[in-house]
């Protein structure tokens, strides 16, 4: 049986109407994962969803809404943006529809929704209008066990608050989000995310959005070996 959620984040980020709406609609590789949106009002989604959506609304600096529909199923993203002193307050409502175990998705999409808004909270602060190369690493399955989060941080070397300075195989860097399920780490030219999805019964997901060179770091070898 379908059953509709919504989810979403309201806050104000360090940057203008545009700096934020470019992060949004042009660069979302630079804190969540690639989505590419048609720039018109009918235009395709491509990259957020499965089945690819369709651009509602296109206002630059000021809204943007993208909907997916299929058989009953539907997933719409919608931001106003609002200048805010010399930051902008993004309003982002996220509504859809979870076809099976609505506990579990609904629980990890408001905390991968507040991972996320927090990266782009580090992006426009840290790295505003830097391109980025992105990057996802799937840990194996043995990941998704009850204490696989636990293993993976003591392999970090057991980070704790943030502000803690940390180094992620051999580079250097600060905590900027830790939570039970969720770690960032933020280098000089890196924003490594660690995804603890075991909390939801599914393998861990290493991130990394690379504003310099990417590194030549073989990440799943390193899982495997974390994870044996």
């Amino acid at each position: 049986m379908t059953k509709e959620f919504e989810a979403g984040f309201e806050g104000t980020l360090p940057a203008t109407p545009e700096d934020c709406w470019r992060a949004i609609t042009v660069d979302a590789g630079s804190w969540s994962w690639p989505v590419r949106y048609e720039p018109r009002v009918g235009g395709s989604e491509s990259g957020l969803t499965f089945y690819g959506g369709e651009v509602t609304t296109w206002e630059p600096g000021e809204r943007f809404a993208t909907r997916c529909e299929k058989d009953g199923w539907f997933n719409e993203l919608d931001y106003t943006f609002e200048p805010r002193g010399d930051g902008t307050h993004l309003k982002f409502v996220h509504r859809g529809v979870f076809l099976e175990d609505w506990d579990t998705n609904y629980d990890a999409c408001r905390q991968h929704t507040a991972f996320y808004y927090h990266s782009l909270g580090e992006y426009l602060t840290h790295f505003n209008g830097r391109p980025a190369v992105y990057a996802m690493t799937e840990a194996p399955a043995a990941s998704a066990s009850r204490d696989g989060f636990t293993t993976l941080k003591k392999a970090l070397g057991a980070p704790g608050a943030v502000g803690d300075r940390i180094v992620v195989l051999g580079e250097e860097g600060v905590v900027d989000y830790a939570t039970p399920n969720f770690l960032g780490v933020r280098t000089a030219d890196t924003l490594y995310r660690f995804y603890g999805r075991n909390a939801f019964g599914w393998p861990i997901g290493v991130g990394r959005h690379y504003f310099g060179d990417a590194d030549d770091r073989d990440w799943a070898a390193w899982l495997a070996e974390v994870f044996g």
